[in-house]
């Protein structure tokens, strides 16, 4: 639990899926947290103070320390506050957590948002592509509550954030059904329990604020 007089903080952004991630487990660990937004257009100069390298949101600091990279920022959380453990316990399943997350930051992101804004060889094969993607995940999270288990965890945090409540909302933006429920059962079923979930709730972005902000997000690969 928190000590007393721990100073913990987080530098995000609204709309920023890895900036929601990192709210999410600092409320399933209980800990209180001073929230600092940021202008990710015109960033402020204790984000590149506190993040010279990629100069990016989320930072994290705890005590004078600070962590940029929301899936580091996630593992610290997990290795510094024990309660409500967010990563497996077992070395093969924390491995295989971090190895989903990477997939979704890393292929599903870029493939399911970018490659289908740009559309390179056409819409419809944009949403195919993207498709493949989700169809590991549909295999992973079948028969569970969530990609953790009975609670949530490394992989629904990383997941939930990207998916449901960032890219799916431009996928509604541009009337686009990517992962219909006949196609994708158990995915619909696990962002039912995500969006059930009080504390999910909590931390992500309003709907309709976040399809506007996706719409200029998309004008912007598109004329980039």
């Amino acid at each position: 639990m928190a000590e007393i007089g721990e100073d913990v903080k987080l530098l995000g952004f609204w709309a920023s899926p890895f900036s929601r991630r990192v709210e999410m487990a600092l409320k399933l660990k209980g800990m209180p947290y001073e929230y600092l937004e940021q202008d990710i257009v015109n960033k402020s100069p204790l984000l590149l103070q506190l993040n010279p390298v990629y100069k990016k949101v989320p930072v994290f600091i705890h005590n004078g320390k600070h962590i940029p990279e929301s899936h580091l920022i996630l593992e610290y959380i997990d290795q510094t506050w024990k309660q409500n453990p967010i990563l497996p316990q077992d070395p093969y399943e924390k491995s295989m957590a971090l190895f989903w997350a990477k997939f979704v930051d890393e292929q599903v992101g870029p493939g399911a948002f970018k490659d289908v804004i740009k559309a390179e060889k056409g819409i419809e094969v944009a949403i195919e592509e993207a498709r493949e993607l989700f169809t590991f995940l549909e295999k992973e999270v079948t028969g569970k509550d969530f990609f953790g288990g009975k609670t949530i965890g490394f992989l629904d945090l990383v997941a939930g954030s990207m998916i449901p409540f960032c890219i799916a909302r431009s996928w509604e933006g541009m009337g686009i059904d990517m992962i219909p429920e006949e196609k994708f059962p158990e995915l619909n079923r696990w962002i039912k329990n995500m969006k059930e979930n009080e504390i999910v709730r909590e931390c992500i972005p309003p709907r309709e604020k976040q399809i506007e902000h996706m719409k200029k997000v998309a004008e912007r690969i598109k004329s980039a």
